[in-house]
């Protein structure tokens, strides 16, 4: 208590001892909500923790810290029930914290091939679309890094955007937010018949690429959140995924979603690009209507049973159909018009992309193929594959069955593109013979060896020997493509130089030593422009 008598000493000792307890408490209380502040503000800063248009979304660290990974989240309604066979909806908001740390289901599918592995959990494949986000850890949303949305391959039936060798532990390092994604695949994804075109007035088919379309549109709403840049997309994939980078850049839904484009072995311009209910589409339907009476019933059949139905021998193909909507005309008319996305495009593919094809291979065998194919222009034939020696007939074996399988068709989507595009082009060979593994034998540049150079990820690869030069190549592969990524030129750094395609008509060939020049292969590309084939069939036995 403070005497009452102003004259005091007490009075003056009591009142200055009171002010600085007053004082004390007051700086305690200041410190203590400081503090309370500060933990709140550390708290909603959370890095692994990322608040999308749907809601909350956890995720975990990679590569000891320096990644962070948000797995499996939603892009789309889940296309089951009444919404099989139709365009992705709108995706609802969820509550509370979505667990971002584990891979969602991949798509219904088959065993296509034995080397697509996935790490996703047990769960409902047709509820399949959903995508994965890599960051690096020292990305907030202010940083507006490049965003590389990469697109699968495996035929349009097969893959996942969960599989190893697209793991983003190492890709982010360079600078960029990775996203990988899920899309509906095979008789989900493509099929089209005349009962699914009077229920969507006019149009159906593609809707695995539809999904495409969904999840760069979320990636345009959201990707700003993950530190990303959603003026700056670069849209890439091998194999499928390439056929689907070329796709969309003449899909008009997709236009404004992307900046840039990589295409790894695939172009959709020499496809045959059916119009709607016309060829395989006659025969879908008719195997639509042998599986149940509506497309109520058929939408009612597990997803299982329609699998194993659709895989049946000598069932439809379901491909990509020039419905009316997402494709108004064949894609190789778009290029030719000059309407699909000018941007700056990168593209090429593997030396021997059919490199099983030398087995066995021999001169009279080459010569037999050569007329029987090719009937009058044989000769001409064997000038642009020739198979003079064993060893010649093997290598143009390769040569010939790696350009009908998907060099062709990336050529000219390449060339339509250097014609039209309005936009820088580079393109690429990759040469660097990989070492024999658990599903390639042999020594070659085999269809999708590429993939684990692109991402870093070679120690995912079953049995494969990693030496120096493959990890050194992996590196200066990481460059160029980030670098593309960035910029629109892949160039930079200690990199040996690339030239434009569209310029100087030169290339740059990946492998031990890196090197670029005017490709020899032209003239095979130009005869296969020119002369068809008499007849179909395979190199013998």
């Amino acid at each position: 208590m403070i005497p009452h008598n102003p004259a005091s000493p007490c009075y003056r000792v009591s009142r200055e001892i009171y002010s600085m307890r007053s004082r004390l408490l007051a700086l305690c209380i200041a410190v203590l909500f400081c503090f309370l502040l500060g933990f709140s503000t550390i708290a909603s800063a959370d890095p692994l923790t990322v608040k999308t248009a749907q809601g909350k979304a956890r995720g975990k660290t990679l590569n000891d810290g320096k990644v962070r990974a948000f797995l499996g989240l939603p892009y789309a309604a889940p296309p089951v029930g009444d919404l099989r066979w139709k365009a992705p909806q709108p995706l609802a908001e969820w509550k509370g914290e979505r667990d971002g740390t584990t891979y969602a289901p991949h798509c219904m599918q088959g065993r296509v091939f034995d080397d697509m592995i996935f790490q996703d959990a047990a769960g409902d494949k047709e509820d399949c679309l959903y995508l994965n986000i890599y960051v690096p850890a020292t990305a907030d949303k202010n940083s507006k890094l490049p965003v590389m949305y990469w697109i699968h391959g495996g035929g349009y039936s097969g893959g996942s955007g969960d599989e190893p060798r697209h793991n983003g532990d190492f890709l982010p390092l360079k600078g960029v937010v990775l996203v990988t994604i899920n899309y509906r695949l095979g008789v989900f994804g493509f099929l089209a018949t005349a009962d699914l075109a009077k229920e969507a007035n006019g149009t159906a088919g593609n809707y695995g690429l539809m999904d495409m379309v969904a999840g760069l549109a979320w990636v345009h709403d959201n990707i700003k959140k993950f530190g990303g840049d959603p003026a700056n997309v670069t849209i890439f994939g091998e194999s499928a995924g390439s056929f689907a980078v070329s796709t969309l850049m003449a899909a008009p839904s997709a236009q404004g979603l992307f900046a840039k484009a990589i295409g790894e072995s695939g172009g959709a311009l020499g496809s045959r690009s059916e119009s709607l209910l016309s060829g395989d589409e006659v025969r879908e339907q008719k195997w639509a209507d042998a599986q149940a009476p509506s497309l109520a019933a058929l939408r009612a059949l597990p997803a299982q049973t329609i699998l194993e139905s659709a895989q049946k021998r000598g069932g439809p193909r379901f491909g990509v159909v020039v419905d009316g909507k997402f494709l108004t005309e064949p894609v190789a008319d778009t290029y030719a018009a000059g309407h699909q996305a000018h941007v700056p495009t990168l593209g090429g593919w593997n030396h021997d992309e059919m490199s099983y094809l030398a087995n066995g291979m021999t001169v009279e065998k080459w010569k037999a193929f050569a007329t029987t194919t090719y009937g009058p222009h044989a000769d001409e034939f064997l000038a642009v594959y020739p198979g003079a020696t064993d060893e010649e007939a093997q290598r143009s074996a390769i040569d010939y069955g790696s350009d009908s399988f998907i060099a062709y068709s990336t050529w000219q989507w390449i060339e339509a593109q250097v014609k039209t595009g309005d936009a820088p082009v580079f393109r690429y060979r990759f040469d660097l013979a990989a070492t024999p593994s658990k599903f390639h034998e042999g020594t070659f540049a085999f269809h999708s060896d590429d993939i684990e150079y692109v991402f870093g990820t070679l120690d995912t690869r079953p049995g494969f020997q990693v030496s120096p030069d493959d990890r050194k190549l992996s590196d200066e592969v990481m460059d160029y493509w980030t670098n593309f990524a960035k910029t629109g030129d892949p160039n930079g750094g200690s990199l040996p130089a690339w030239p434009r395609y569209d310029k100087t008509g030169k290339i740059i060939f990946l492998d031990k030593d890196i090197t670029s020049g005017t490709p020899t292969t032209t003239a095979r590309y130009q005869f296969m422009t020119n002369v068809k084939p008499v007849a179909r069939g395979g190199f013998g036995d």
